[in-house]
């Protein structure tokens, strides 16, 4: 079973391994009780699928919690001369001549609990001068009246040798429960993001094994034993274990989630190019898939700090349902990043909303029905929309139906950038893609902007509304590792490169072997950050062939599909890495057949630009037969989302439940 734990509500897809036949649903989340709210789930969902034989789970409880700066007191300990590492940080300007630049973000960890200790290690791994652990009574003695639970180790150059901080761990150990190293977190070089790195795992330790640790007890209660993995940002599933460790490495699982899930239909269908299109109340998420592989990102920011782990390449904008309209001081439109959240949410769900949203303008513009019950709660009152909406409509001089088809337009042109940023502008034809929309108001948006993008095919998966469980449960065991190791290729060791990666391999492999699981049943990949000597930041490149002459060649291809051109100059290596994955061939889905009549079921008035108004079909999803066309314009319903077929558009469904829909050039 799949259980993704969003803010609202919890995400449950069962699997039953007999019939390969899947069920899914919500129940509210409990953000005060978690593990409550998945329990819930669990019990609701053994009345309609029977009792759930193992657990695959995503959480967004980490990244809120660093968002959220609900987190406990961390000290830090580092080499002598580099406490104020991460007060430091980066001279990076975002926007080079602006003047109101924003303060810095305050530092992870106050100076008062930043302490510094004796010793040295080169960059070659040499050690310069001996770790002093006669300092340690005092730093020991300092973090417990500060009332430090968890600490975080982080040493010069520990990347190339960490008996330093190996030693410091295993003295603090007894002293405190929780103990973050560098050189098993992010073993590689740059500081002030290897800092960051440590010291926001640390700072969630707490946190993530109190709820761990409770909802592991709370399922041997319920009898039984529930075997139990928890999805990481990379978009593969980790022990309990792995989790406790590192569970920095859950900070993107939402995301990554969908994205798992859309990478699985695009290997099952075939698709060779893709786009996971996830829009929901707050934001919308968007990833490139090539060949039924999402695009990795080795760095991202997390409430303003770099997080350096392997994560899924999504891009995140401010633009979902529930993102608020609004008049800038130059007189232009704007949506978002400002939402309107759960509570009170847009203002046509009647509680307590009374700024326009993206989710009133749809409503209006009959892109959503008002007499059906949403989210099994929620019905949408078209007269709060109209009154949120009018001072748009006055303010520009326009129609209420035009105001509404503004606020819709600058929310596409605003994912339509995100669209672009993550394939036009990696080197890729947005042309030859097809758009896999899912999440509430994804399927609603996805025409639009597959139009204007020039994408001629949509796919709206089977259980779009909750696809993120779906990706937690198709997500196969996975685990990273990374290396720090400099060389140019001129000057290649061969031998030593391949030793090193051996070491990272038995890193990844050990706790799948631990699990029971045959070595020949896991998928090896290596790969190498090159750059040309000189440069600032690398390229990752495949290591299957680790000759110089294929690592240069693969380089210089990356490079200029991304920029454009290649110099032939001197390429060196900075880093080496490996993931280990398991492979799994028992996950197959039965075909879903229409259990109806393929008739619509009753008709709204909608407005089109180009058209105007007119009367647009609805149809139940479920009753939709393999097969059976729908031309639009149309609107395609199921319990907990909505699929807009635009005029000159045609869905069809699939054998599996998938809507495809085909955009007229």
């Amino acid at each position: 079973m799949g259980v993704d734990v969003g803010g609202t509500f919890t995400d449950l897809v069962a699997w039953d391994a007999a019939t390969g036949r899947t069920s899914a649903l919500k129940v509210p989340t409990t953000p005060e009780n978690p593990a409550g709210g998945v329990l819930n789930g669990l019990a609701a969902m053994a009345d309609a699928a029977g009792p759930c034989a193992s657990l695959a789970h995503g959480t967004t409880l980490v990244t809120n919690a660093i968002i959220e700066r609900r987190v406990g007191a961390v000290g830090l300990v580092t080499t002598r001369g580099f406490r104020d590492v991460l007060e430091i940080g980066r001279m990076n300007r975002l926007h080079l001549y602006r003047l109101d630049l924003p303060a810095k973000p305050e530092p992870l960890v106050p100076r008062r609990l930043r302490v510094e200790v004796a010793e040295r290690v080169g960059a070659d791994g040499t050690v310069l001068a001996p770790l002093d652990l006669g300092e340690l009574p005092l730093i020991i003695e300092r973090f417990r009246r500060e009332g430090v639970e968890s600490v975080a180790v982080c040493l010069l150059h520990a990347y190339a040798n960490p008996a330093h901080e190996q030693a410091l761990r295993l003295a603090l150990a007894p002293h405190f429960p929780y103990v973050s190293v560098s050189s098993q977190i992010n073993a590689e070089f740059r500081e002030y993001e290897r800092a960051c790195t440590t010291v926001l795992n640390a700072a969630v330790m707490p946190l993530a094994a109190r709820y761990i640790d409770d909802l592991v007890a709370r399922l041997a209660a319920t009898g039984g034993t529930v075997p139990l993995h928890l999805l990481h940002s990379a978009g593969g599933m980790m022990s309990v274990d792995a989790a406790r460790a590192r569970p920095l490495t859950m900070a993107m699982s939402g995301p990554a989630a969908g994205v798992a899930a859309a990478a699985h239909l695009a290997r099952a269908l075939g698709i060779p190019r893709a786009l996971a299109f996830d829009m929901g109340g707050t934001t919308t998420d968007v990833c490139l898939i090539a060949d039924g592989v999402p695009e990795t990102a080795r760095q991202r920011k997390l409430g303003d700090y770099p997080v350096r782990l392997p994560a899924v390449a999504v891009e995140s904008i401010g633009a979902g349902g529930g993102s608020i309209a609004w008049v800038e001081a130059t007189g232009a439109l704007k949506v978002g990043p400002r939402s309107a959240g759960a509570v009170p949410g847009p203002a046509c769900y009647g509680l307590g909303g009374v700024e326009p949203t993206v989710s009133d303008a749809n409503l209006i513009l009959g892109y959503l029905n008002p007499e059906r019950i949403y989210g099994g709660s929620i019905k949408l009152d078209r007269a709060r929309a109209e009154a949120a909406l009018d001072p748009l409509r006055r303010r520009f001089g326009l129609s209420l139906p035009e105001a509404a088809h503004a606020v819709v337009e600058v929310a596409n042109a605003n994912m339509q950038r995100a669209l672009r940023l993550v394939s036009v502008q990696r080197g890729y034809d947005l042309r030859e893609f097809t758009l896999i929309a899912y999440g509430g108001a994804g399927p609603v948006h996805a025409g639009a902007l597959a139009r204007q993008a020039g994408i001629s095919r949509i796919i709206v998966p089977a259980h779009s509304g909750a696809f993120s469980a779906l990706g937690c449960l198709v997500s196969p065991l996975r685990y990273d590792a990374v290396q720090t190791h400099r060389a140019r290729l001129e000057a290649w060791d061969g031998k030593l490169v391949a030793d090193r990666f051996r070491g990272l391999e038995a890193q990844c492999l050990t706790p799948l072997l631990d699990e029971g699981h045959p070595a020949d049943r896991v998928l090896r990949k290596r790969s190498i950050d090159l750059r040309y000597a000189g440069q600032n930041y690398e390229l990752e490149v495949d290591a299957t062939d680790g000759t110089p002459e294929a690592l240069r060649a693969a380089f210089e291809q990356r490079h200029r599909q991304l920029y454009g051109y290649a110099t032939g100059e001197s390429v060196e290596c900075v880093n080496l890495r490996v993931m280990a994955q398991l492979v799994r061939d028992d996950l197959s889905f039965p075909p879903v057949v229409g259990d109806g009549a393929p008739t619509a079921v009753g008709e709204l008035r909608a407005f089109f630009p180009g058209t105007g108004e007119v009367a647009m079909a609805r149809y139940e999803r479920a009753t939709l037969p393999a097969g059976q066309v729908v031309t639009g314009p149309a609107l395609i319903e199921d319990a907990w989302s909505t699929t807009l077929v635009y005029p000159r558009q045609r869905a069809r469904a699939d054998r599996l439940g998938n809507l495809l829909i085909e955009v007229e050039a």
